[in-house]
C-alpha cells in the first residue's frame, strides 16, 4: 500500500543528485553543523517563501445601501415563492419549486458576503440561516412530489410550515428594525389537514337522464375521487371516502374510461388531494346501452372496485397527473 513517506535532506546527502535537494552547512552559534535546503527539481535555497493574502473585510454598509442590495436580492425569492402558490398542475409545481429553491440559494449566498449595519447583524445572519434552510428544504420536498407524497402547492406549504415560519419571522424582524425589504413570505402558512368531503358528493357532473348506474367500492385506506369520462366529456366526477360505497344513477348510454385517484386532504380549490396522491384509470372501457323492445326495456349496470380484490378482472394502470383529467 502506498504511504506518504518523508526523507530528510539532512540524511540524504549522498543521493542530493538523485534526490533533487540542495543544502547548505551552517555553524551556528552552538557550534553544530545544520543542514537546510529546499526539495524538488531546480530548487533554490534562494526561493522566496509563498505570501499568503487573508481577504479583505467587507465595508460596513449604510443604513440605504444594505436596503438596496437586500432588496435587489429578496425581491427574487418572493416572487418564486409566490409563483409556487400559484401552480395548478404537478408538472408547473415541480418546475416552481426548482426556481424557488434557486432563488433562496442565490440570494443567501449574495447576502453571507454582506456587512450589514451593526444595528442589524445579528438579524441579518438568521435571515440569511432561514434563507438557507428554506432552500433545504425546498430540495427535500421536490423530491417528495416527485414520489406522490406531496401533490398541489397548498400541500407544498403545508410540508415546508416549519422553515416558511422561520423565514417569515427572521424577514418581519429584519424589515421592523430598519424599513428593509425583507418579508418574502406571502402565503399563509399553517398545520397540514385532513380535509374531506362527504361520501358521494359530486364534484362535477352533467345532468344524468340515462337508465344505466355505477355502483363504486372504495375498500381503500384513503379516500378517492372517480372521474367518468364520455369521449372528451367528463360525465361525472364524484367523492367516494375509504372503506365506503356509493351508486350513481341515471348514467347515459354511451362507451366510458374510468379514472381515479386515492388520497389524503382534499383541496377544494386545487380539485385534487394534498398529498400521499396516486392517479389510475381502468384499461378496458365500460360501455352503458339501453335496449327497447316492444315488452321489454334493457340496460346495463356496472360495479367497480377501487381496491386489490381476489378474482378480480378489471386490470388498471397508472396515469402521470398531467393527464387526469383535471
Amino acid at each position: 500500500m502506498a504511504v506518504p513517506r518523508l526523507i530528510s535532506c539532512a540524511l540524504a546527502l549522498a543521493t542530493l543528485t538523485l534526490s533533487g535537494c540542495t543544502t547548505t552547512l551552517d555553524v551556528r552559534s552552538g557550534g553544530q553543523p545544520v543542514a537546510t535546503g529546499v526539495a524538488g527539481p531546480g530548487a533554490s535555497a534562494a526561493s522566496p517563501a509563498p505570501v499568503v493574502t487573508a481577504d479583505p473585510t467587507p465595508t460596513t454598509l449604510t443604513a440605504d445601501a444594505y436596503g438596496e442590495r437586500l432588496g435587489a436580492l429578496a425581491g427574487p425569492v418572493g416572487k418564486a415563492l409566490t409563483s409556487v402558490g400559484g401552480a395548478r398542475t404537478v408538472k408547473t409545481l415541480g418546475q416552481r419549486l426548482e426556481r424557488a429553491e434557486e432563488a433562496l440559494r442565490e440570494a443567501a449566498v449574495g447576502l453571507e458576503v454582506l456587512a450589514p449595519p451593526p444595528e442589524v447583524q445579528v438579524q441579518h445572519a438568521a435571515y440569511v440561516a432561514g434563507l438557507r434552510e428554506l432552500s433545504v428544504e425546498l430540495g427535500t420536498t421536490r423530491g417528495k412530489l416527485s414520489g406522490r407524497e406531496v401533490c398541489t402547492a397548498s400541500g407544498v406549504f403545508d410540508d415546508l410550515a416549519g422553515p416558511l415560519k422561520t423565514l417569515d419571522a427572521a424577514g418581519e424582524t429584519l424589515e421592523r428594525m430598519g424599513g428593509h425589504p425583507a418579508d418574502v413570505v406571502a402565503a399563509k402558512v399553517g398545520a397540514k389537514q385532513n380535509r374531506r368531503l362527504p361520501n358521494g358528493r359530486f364534484i362535477r357532473g352533467e345532468r344524468r337522464s340515462g337508465r344505466g348506474s355505477l355502483k363504486i367500492h372504495n375498500g381503500d385506506k384513503r379516500d378517492s375521487v372517480v372521474t367518468v369520462m364520455r369521449g372528451g366529456i367528463k360525465a361525472f366526477s364524484v367523492y367516494v371516502r375509504k372503506k365506503s360505497r356509493f351508486k350513481v344513477s341515471g348514467v347515459r348510454d354511451g362507451n366510458y374510461r374510468v379514472y381515479f385517484t386515492h388520497g389524503v386532504d382534499w383541496d377544494a380549490r386545487a380539485k385534487a388531494f394534498t398529498r400521499n396522491c396516486r392517479f389510475e384509470r381502468f384499461e378496458d372501457t365500460v360501455r352503458f346501452k339501453t335496449t327497447y323492445t316492444a315488452t321489454q326495456v334493457r340496460w346495463h349496470d356496472w360495479q367497480i372496485t377501487l381496491h386489490s380484490l381476489v378474482g378480480g378482472n378489471a386490470p388498471t394502470k397508472d396515469v402521470d397527473p398531467s393527464e387526469f383529467p383535471g
